[in-house]
């Protein structure tokens, strides 16, 4: 067994280290709270059981709000997004075969960014490398010790087959929608609010160019669908189907049929290519509360999940990390145990906020099983409300960018 000492230093050149904090999970979430923490002189370790390969070759969604841009941007991780993503300033609603676009700019003067997210771990992985951050990809037989202590561990055998166990302050569980941390957590403390929908996304990567410049999220009888894009050359898209659905049973031929189909009229034709991957994506939204148990802390996928609909996966997991390393930093400069009280009911603002709007913009435009006429028509009336109105438009505009005039969120 070993274990590190603790290390100096981040961006900002060679402080003292102020404590120590564990990440268990080394994706985007763990390894941007690695990098906040080390810029306040905050020594950190983050693992994960998946290689790094792994990690950066699962493809994931891809919008960024404004803020999680300025989280990698001008908190020093990588400016690679402003070269190689793609600024959008709104988004299009499409329905009884006409779009309607809603300008982000126009009502909130915001907007989102097209960057995948394994190009997001990508910068994070190398901004952690190139200031000396300590993570440990491809560890196994991964286990938390004493997690409601002053002082938690972790315990782990690295990729070079050696022992190990760490000793922290703090123990954070950013490990993803398949969390052991959050089972950590005294089962009767918790309290998991679980929704499963009655439908799944069938989504496919092609090699094609842009089909639009920016989203369309498309509302028909046939269900929903939505047309992404990814690269100049690679687009992902979406439509909705069985929970049980068969990617085999679907030839090229009838994914592209489909696709048009769903987004018919005013002569739109989508730019099709090879498919070259098929995945069906079912929906869930699920919250864990409490966030915390003692010096145990979960963040990101680890206490919630949203469905894709609303584009806040990533967005709130970032967010959880913006206001946890405040909360860690401060805490650590106080020893304060109060101060970590303060990290949930902030975090749970936005995440019950954001559930709402996956939620929302879920029913809006997905045909439930059954084909209830009366279902669909109420649905109509509700894209006529967004789409025909200044405060219907604006406040989808607000809550997809991410309430970016919202303080507190």
């Amino acid at each position: 067994m070993g274990c590190p000492t603790d290390c100096t230093g981040g961006a900002h050149g060679h402080q003292p280290a102020r404590g120590r904090c564990r990440d268990c999970g080394a994706g985007p979430a763990g390894l941007m709270l690695a990098h906040r923490l080390s810029r306040q002189g905050i020594s950190t370790i983050a693992v994960d059981t998946r290689t790094r390969h792994e990690i950066e070759t699962t493809h994931r969604a891809g919008i960024l709000e404004s803020g999680s841009v300025d989280m990698l941007v001008r908190g020093g991780v990588s400016d690679r997004i402003l070269r190689d993503g793609y600024e959008h300033h709104g988004v299009e609603l499409r329905y009884g075969g006409h779009g309607h676009r809603i300008d982000f700019t126009e009502h909130v003067g915001s907007s989102v960014w097209l960057y995948p997210q394994t190009d997001v771990f990508i910068d994070l992985a190398d901004a952690r490398e190139r200031d000396g951050g300590d993570v440990r990809f491809g560890v196994t037989d991964t286990e938390v010790l004493d997690p409601y202590t002053e002082r938690p561990a972790i315990r782990f055998i690295d990729d070079a087959g050696e022992e190990w166990t760490v000793r922290a302050k703090i123990v954070v569980g950013a490990d993803g929608s398949r969390s052991m941390c959050r089972n950590l957590i005294p089962a009767e403390t918790v309290t998991r609010y679980f929704h499963e929908y009655p439908f799944a996304w069938f989504g496919i990567l092609c090699e094609a160019p842009m089909s639009a410049p920016e989203l369309i999220y498309a509302h028909s009888d046939r269900g929903f669908a939505l047309i992404s894009q990814r690269t100049d050359s690679v687009q992902r898209m979406y439509f909705q189907c069985d929970p049980n659905e068969n990617p085999d049973d679907w030839s090229e031929d009838r994914i592209w049929s489909e696709l048009q189909a769903r987004v018919a009229g005013d002569g739109f034709a989508l730019t099709t290519g090879p498919v070259f991957e098929k995945v069906v994506l079912k929906f869930r939204s699920f919250v864990q509360e409490p966030m915390r148990h003692g010096r145990l802390v979960l963040a990101g996928d680890a206490a919630h999940t949203v469905p894709p609909t609303g584009a806040k996966g990533l967005n709130l997991a970032l967010s959880d990390v913006r206001i946890l390393s405040d909360v860690l930093a401060r805490f650590l400069e106080s020893g304060d145990e109060r101060i970590l009280a303060t990290y949930e009911p902030t975090a749970l603002r936005r995440v019950w906020r954001s559930q709402n709007f996956s939620y929302w913009m879920t029913q809006m435009l997905h045909l439930a099983p059954g084909g209830d006429p009366f279902a669909v028509k109420r649905q109509l009336g509700e894209l006529e409300t967004v789409t025909g109105t200044r405060q219907g438009q604006a406040y989808l505009a607000n809550a997809y960018t991410g309430w970016p005039r919202e303080e507190g969120l």
